[in-house]
């Protein structure tokens, strides 16, 4: 049972870090703290791997027919990352304050070993992208320590190691702990996805097939497209279209060139094509959504 005392504690150690809207950076690079006081609706989003913990609002994430709810008694983790629709609640009474945690995943998968070897496991869990898991009163209790960390940098010096392990354990250990640890333990048909979405997104831009990718996986084209469409809940063309948009918003919010430059940038070749693609996928233009994220978002940053 999570006391009513610890959580208000941790929301006020979260609140004293996210004075601003948007994504607020802190002494740690891979913790961000989220403060919305919007209400947001069918937002394109593409995590990268870690957790999301929402202590105060709400918001759901939506994945071909899932809904992943993520709130005060809910978090949100991310083996792989996957583009899918995010919906939030906010206001400027009740702004809501979320903890983003990027997975070290060397050290996910060095804790995944060690688990191996003192927790049994059931091989016929399905690995998943995404997974919502009840909070704990252990994974409260370390945020708040480590939160408490993050407000005075020699104990965050010193502890701080330790305290990031514990996350991770955590979240690994957690009530859907196997499907995130399938994902990462990666055996068989999963490791060659996991190891495919690695390739795609160090060439995100350059010419890519489906045959080729399933060719460097070692499988065939229908068990290819059918394991990764499991894995990330989309096709493989699908998911290079919105990498690529992803990188593209990055850009076009950096003011990183031209609206032609940026879609050569990021694997168009044709500008008109990346400007309809783009609208289809955020439903605004390059520029509107620059405006948005700036007013919602803050510093641009990967979502």
């Amino acid at each position: 049972m999570i006391s009513h005392f610890t959580s208000s504690a941790l929301l006020v150690l979260a609140a004293t870090l996210a004075p601003r809207t948007g994504y607020n950076a802190t002494l740690v690079p891979g913790i961000r703290i989220l403060r919305s006081e919007t209400i947001l609706e069918n937002v394109p989003v593409l995590y990268r791997p870690g957790a999301v913990f929402v202590l105060q609002g709400a918001k759901q994430g939506f994945l071909n027919s899932e809904v992943h709810r993520y709130d005060a008694d809910h978090y949100l983790a991310v083996s792989v990352p996957v583009p899918f629709r995010m919906a939030s609640q906010a206001s400027s009474e009740q702004p809501l304050l979320a903890i983003y945690f990027d997975f070290d995943l060397h050290l996910a998968a060095e804790i995944v070993t060690a688990l191996e070897g003192q927790v049994a496991h059931d091989e016929k869990v399905r690995a998943k992208s995404l997974v919502s898991s009840r909070m704990t009163s252990s994974i409260v209790e370390v945020l708040q320590r480590l939160l408490h960390a993050l407000h005075h940098p020699q104990e965050l010096a010193i502890l701080g190691p330790g305290l990031l392990r514990e996350v991770h354990y955590r979240i690994l250990i957690g009530p859907q702990g196997e499907a995130l640890m399938a994902a990462l333990r990666g055996n068989g048909t999963t490791d060659r996805i996991v190891h495919s979405l690695t390739q795609i997104r160090e060439r995100y831009n350059a010419r890519l097939s489906v045959p080729k990718l399933a060719a460097e996986a070692g499988m065939s084209v229908p068990s290819y497209h059918a394991d990764f469409k499991s894995l990330t809940g989309t096709t493989p063309i699908q998911y290079i279209k919105a990498l690529r948009l992803h990188e593209a918003r990055l850009m076009v919010a950096r003011r990183k060139g031209s609206m032609a430059m940026i879609a050569a940038a990021v694997g168009y070749a044709s500008p008109a094509q990346f400007s309809r693609d783009f609208k289809r996928h955020f439903h605004r233009t390059p520029g509107k959504e620059a405006k948005w994220m700036q007013e919602h978002l803050g510093e641009p940053t990967q979502n």
